[in-house]
């Protein structure tokens, strides 16, 4: 099994007008971590930037401005999925994880290919995404009315991860997070299942 769990950061929450400024995640295949990435990205020269969302982030228009071009990130990010997946198979792809990633995340990633002239996002993943958000939700359902939101920092703290908040929407921290909050509910279940 092909895991691709991953976070981006951006530059307001419209997938068709904003653009991204960080992806980070791992990859995971069969249960062991392979890799890590951390990819900086300089927006779509056509994107809106809005200076609430970058604050939100920690960083600044001038700093995104000096990330590299989305073009040598695509190709760069083109290159490590190459390592894993042959898009040509129509049986090997990744299962794309992350946290909100079902109404958010997925739509700016799959824009991303879309800007950069690539038109076969489904060659590299499966259609039916993973979200820990989902699964978050049916874990803590008994939990759900005493929780002051479904953030990623409070689903954390209500599974009982320390957090550092002075890290948070750090997309390559964010995801470290998911893939902890995937991996506690995986095991939760694992363990219901024993005799």
């Amino acid at each position: 099994m092909k895991e691709f769990f991953f976070d981006l950061e951006t530059t307001g929450v419209k997938y068709w007008k904003n653009g991204i400024h960080q992806i980070a995640g791992a990859i995971v295949i069969d249960g062991t971590l392979t890799e890590e990435f951390n990819f900086k990205v300089r927006p779509n020269p056509n994107a809106t930037i809005e200076e609430e969302a970058l604050s939100i982030a920690g960083v600044t228009k001038q700093q995104i401005m000096q990330y590299p071009p989305m073009e040598d990130v695509y190709n760069s990010l083109i290159a490590l999925l190459g390592k894993y997946i042959d898009k040509y198979d129509k049986y090997d792809k990744f299962f794309l994880i992350g946290y909100n990633n079902s109404s958010f995340d997925n739509q700016f990633l799959r824009a991303f290919f879309t800007q950069n002239g690539d038109n076969y996002f489904g060659s590299w993943f499966w259609s039916s995404q993973i979200d820990v958000m989902v699964l978050a939700a049916f874990e803590l359902m008994s939990e759900r009315a005493k929780m002051e939101n479904f953030k990623l920092m409070t689903v954390a703290k209500q599974i009982g991860l320390s957090i550092d908040e002075t890290k948070l929407h750090d997309a390559s921290y964010d995801i470290q997070l998911t893939i902890q909050i995937y991996n506690a509910i995986q095991e939760k279940k694992l363990s219901k299942v024993k005799p």
